[in-house]
């Protein structure tokens, strides 16, 4: 027998027991829970979280806080005063001036402020990441607790593209600060209707 056979029968006979995997805790919070520590989150991590009741309230938010944006693109047709609407946008270069993008968001994770957008909410998927603001309207009714229960609900959806924003992007490599928009949107607002 080989030194290689001989270490192969060893390591059969030192396996260990098999056990079953540990039943997964469903951790049940209220949408107001949910909302809360939503919003705690995402102002931890720099984004901020605004309550509104309508568009009517985002289209004024919008032109109080943008009103200077080079540039203002959405899907969201009941953000036309305020925003170009486009469904898509063939050539990403045609983006390199967006000052604000506003897009819907699937859901959001109360644990770590991060909302999912996929492809078919987007005009283009560089949109989120090139704009200087990202701006996002998201149902408090589709907050989910945890990450383990986000990742149960996209796994049962059929979709080209997905990805998970949690606030303005950020890094602490220069110099050992936290910057925030280092290699993405500068800011990050998330209007919950």
């Amino acid at each position: 027998m080989s030194s290689r056979e001989k270490t192969l029968e060893a390591l059969k006979k030192n396996q260990p027991d098999q056990v079953e995997l540990p039943a997964i805790t469903s951790y049940e919070q209220s949408e107001k829970d949910n909302v809360l520590q939503f919003k705690n989150t995402l102002l931890f991590i720099g984004g901020q979280a605004i309550e509104v009741n309508g568009y009517g309230d985002m289209i004024t938010y919008i032109k109080e806080h943008f009103g200077e944006a080079k540039r203002i693109l959405s899907t969201i047709e009941a953000l036309h005063p305020v925003a170009e609407i486009k469904a898509h946008y063939p050539d990403p270069h045609s983006l390199e001036d967006v000052g604000l993008t506003i897009v819907n968001a699937q859901f959001g994770v109360a644990e770590n402020g991060a909302v999912w957008i996929t492809d078919d909410l987007l005009p283009a998927r560089a949109l989120p990441f090139i704009t200087e603001f990202l701006a996002v309207v998201l149902e408090k009714k589709t907050i989910v607790p945890t990450m383990q229960e986000a990742y149960d609900r996209i796994g049962i959806s059929d979709y080209g593209f997905g990805v998970f924003i949690a606030g303005p992007s950020k890094t602490s490599d220069i110099e050992q600060s936290l910057v925030l928009g280092a290699h993405g949107p500068k800011g990050m607002t998330i209007f919950l209707i």
